[in-house]
């Protein structure tokens, strides 16, 4: 900071010999224990000037003679036709003026004495001002760093926490460390559960409890608290902590924060207040509420949000359990995708991936996943299929063979398309404000994505350029291959397990239907 007053009368006073002793006072400031000097100058014998440097006690004596040097440089070049100038920085300051302001000036002139007391004390305070000022400023950078250092070491303590549940690949362990993530501690998460009682309960979901809290502010939280015991949950928490942290969209749940103390592994989730999807679509009277409207609303959210996904993230990423229950409902029911606890990212210009371990539901599983475990983005367009069917007609997927001759809704909807009887398929509480082209070209867009060669599968941006064109021709879709059911996946499953001589359980494949809200 420059402070600089009074012109020079004339020119070249700076060049001469105030420069030489400004240098000479810097370096015996720099040079003196408390980095602190004065002196009184007088330029060609008529004129006196006064100095003053001092540097703050938490640099080197180099350091300080560095930051006064440059600072007179500086002055050089704003300041170098004005006779005073004061500068100031967080570690260094200098002084320049034509009437003293520090005691013990024997030099003064015996007329001027008692105007020259009074200036001093004048400029005594004007130096404690600044002095205060640049301690105060000094003090301020001192916390800030010690602040910075107490963060660093409760990171570090988070990272040990994190290692053992993370496999020893450090880049595991960083990526779900990153900056995105917060933590918070468990004697905050634990206050506002009531330490995890039945009445803040909102469900369980694959490998865990889900429950409500209320922070101290009031804000309302969403808390995943995974089981102690399963193997299969520290998978799951790895995944979501990497995956959650890193995704930002409006149609996936945010991801607030991480806990790992005391046994205990949780996530913390903002908290949707409509609950999931499911609660409101299978049910005569919330599904009332669910008028055609909304639904192509919550249609187009989620189309939206698998995009992200697919496509327009930083991360390709295949969620592997599309499903109603995993589509959460904010205040003002806008859709947003939960559950990463399956997810897998794909890395460059991978497309599919396979694996021996089938998971997911029964009803959203593609033919290729459930029979070859293969997955790939093309898996989640068919579990988007026949979410579109179930959002349309109301109607539950993996119960609907029990119903409807032992058809799957994906085969009933086809025949009902192929027939031109689409209108059968309709949930009855929304016939009065359905708009029929919106609804039939909804039918012909699930049953594009239910079919049976992924190849022949439209990718979810074609999805969403077909929902919102009103011009677009559609292709005829293929029968559905069959119904991807209990039986098919067990099937499966046992199948692989003999081929490749691994203990597999068909319980993997999950029928979870809450989700943290």
């Amino acid at each position: 900071m420059f402070d600089a007053t009074q012109n020079l009368t004339s020119a070249g006073e700076f060049d001469s010999d105030a420069r030489i002793l400004m240098n000479g006072l810097i370096q015996m400031g720099s040079q003196t224990p408390l980095m602190f000097g004065t002196h009184m100058f007088n330029i060609n014998g008529t004129q006196r000037r006064y100095g003053w440097v001092q540097c703050s006690r938490d640099i080197t004596s180099e350091e300080c003679g560095t930051c006064l040097s440059n600072m007179l440089e500086d002055v050089e070049n704003c300041c170098e036709e004005k006779k005073v100038w004061r500068v100031f920085s967080p570690s260094c300051i200098m002084m320049y003026e034509t009437q003293p302001f520090f005691l013990n000036d024997s030099n003064a002139p015996a007329p001027q004495q008692a105007k020259e007391k009074d200036g001093t004390k004048s400029w005594i305070i004007i130096v404690i001002v600044v002095i205060g000022t640049v301690v105060a400023a000094l003090l301020a950078l001192s916390a800030y760093y010690l602040c910075g250092l107490k963060h660093r070491k409760n990171r570090r303590n988070y990272m040990q926490n994190l290692s053992p549940i993370f496999s020893q690949d450090q880049s595991d362990i960083e990526e779900t460390g990153n900056s995105d993530l917060s933590m918070m501690p468990l004697s905050t998460i634990l206050k506002s559960t009531n330490n995890f009682s039945d009445e803040y309960k909102l469900g369980k979901c694959g490998f865990g409890t889900v429950y409500k809290g209320v922070l101290a502010d009031g804000k309302e939280i969403a808390v995943k608290r995974f089981s102690k015991t399963s193997v299969q949950s520290v998978e799951e928490l790895k995944n979501e902590t990497i995956l959650t942290a890193k995704l930002q969209h409006r149609n996936l749940v945010r991801l607030l924060a991480c806990c790992i103390e005391q046994n205990e592994k949780l996530l913390i989730y903002e908290y949707l207040p409509n609950s999931s999807l499911d609660f409101h679509l299978f049910d005569m009277v919330k599904g009332a509420q669910l008028d055609w409207k909304q639904r192509l609303s919550i249609i187009n959210g989620i189309a939206k949000g698998l995009l992200y996904l697919h496509g327009d993230s930083r991360l390709k990423v295949i969620h592997r359990d599309l499903k109603a229950s995993n589509i959460l409902l904010d205040h003002e029911m806008n859709p947003k995708i939960s559950n990463f606890g399956l997810a897998r990212i794909f890395g460059g210009d991978q497309d599919e991936a396979s694996t021996i371990r089938i998971v997911g539901t029964y009803g959203y599983m593609a033919p290729e996943y459930a029979m070859e475990g293969l997955f790939l983005v093309k898996s989640d367009v068919f579990s988007f299929g026949v979410l579109l069917l179930e959002i349309i007609s109301g109607r539950k997927s993996s119960k609907f063979y029990l119903s409807e001759d032992g058809l799957s809704l994906l085969v009933y909807a086809w025949n009902l398309w192929h027939e031109r009887k689409e209108i059968e398929l309709m949930d009855p509480l929304i016939e009065k404000t359905c708009v029929p082209g919106e609804y039939l070209k909804c039918i012909h867009i699930a049953l594009l994505c239910v079919q049976e060669d992924a190849a022949d599968r439209p990718t979810m941006s074609s999805v969403v350029h077909m929902l919102v064109s009103d011009t677009l021709t559609l292709p005829d879709p293929t029968r559905p291959a069959f119904s991807v059911g209990r039986a098919v996946v067990e099937r499966a499953v046992v199948d692989r397990e003999s081929s490749s001589n691994t203990s597999i359980s068909a319980n993997e494949v999950t029928l979870s239907e809450l989700s943290p809200r």
